[in-house]
């Protein structure tokens, strides 16, 4: 049986308080296991990149746990949870995130070296981790000497370097022209493949079709959800 990497549990987020309180989050249960990639959807302001945000640990719920490979994130002090992030979790976002002074093994190799790993150690994980996107030519390379689909496997490399086990992307592909995009999803989905879990945030449902399974958002609550075998008439809905 396949393990569980991320557990939502009971989830709210609430910016505000009395009258002009506003409601991100509202009881959310989500559970992502080893080797599955789940998409999240829903329009602008559903919540979705609320959920990734607290999933991750970039933000503290305001009711709920988050549980990462069995640690509850309540229970760690803020040190713990960066931590706990620069350990297990890999992030890739839309416009990548690339330090522009660094080259692309820098890029990739700067978390496990902020966690303490020898450069020698480090070095050698990130040419793996590059290598395994296909950018094994491109190590002294900078961002900007690079195209956006380039940057975006470097910032998957540096997602899944050190063997990360949870992959967070949010909408990785929104800066891409579609045969681009199209390749970065490929990767993705290599690498939960891999043993790794992910979850991906998009609002384009040919996108959502490389997931295990769909998650449905509206004013932060999961209205529906369904696995790659029934999603197909559910994504074809939501394209229309």
């Amino acid at each position: 049986m396949t393990e569980t990497i991320l557990q939502l549990v009971g989830i709210t987020q609430q910016y505000g308080q009395g009258a002009t309180a506003v409601s991100a989050l509202s009881g959310v249960d989500l559970e992502v296991r080893q080797g599955e990639l789940v998409a999240i959807m829903g329009a602008s302001g559903s919540g979705k990149s609320t959920l990734l945000s607290v999933a991750g640990g970039l933000a503290t719920p305001t009711g709920g746990e988050v549980i990462i490979e069995g640690s509850y994130l309540s229970e760690q002090s803020r040190a713990e949870i960066a931590r706990l992030r620069r350990r297990s979790l890999g992030f890739v976002f839309q416009d990548f995130n690339l330090i522009p002074t660094l080259t692309a093994l820098e890029n990739v190799t700067l978390p496990l070296e902020l966690d303490g790993f020898r450069g020698r150690v480090a070095r050698r994980a990130g040419k793996d981790a590059l290598a395994s996107v296909g950018l094994a030519d491109k190590l002294a390379s900078y961002p900007d000497d690079l195209s956006g689909g380039q940057q975006q496997r470097v910032a998957i490399a540096r997602a899944v370097v050190g063997g990360r086990r949870l992959i967070l992307a949010d909408e990785p592909t929104g800066a891409l022209d579609s045969v681009t995009g199209e390749m970065v999803l490929r990767m993705l989905r290599a690498r939960v493949d891999a043993g790794a879990a992910g979850i991906l945030v998009t609002h384009e449902a040919r996108h959502a079709g490389f997931a295990d399974r769909v998650v449905f958002l509206r004013d932060g609550r999961i209205v529906d959800e369904a696995r790659h075998e029934s999603a197909e008439s559910l994504l074809s809905g939501t394209a229309r």
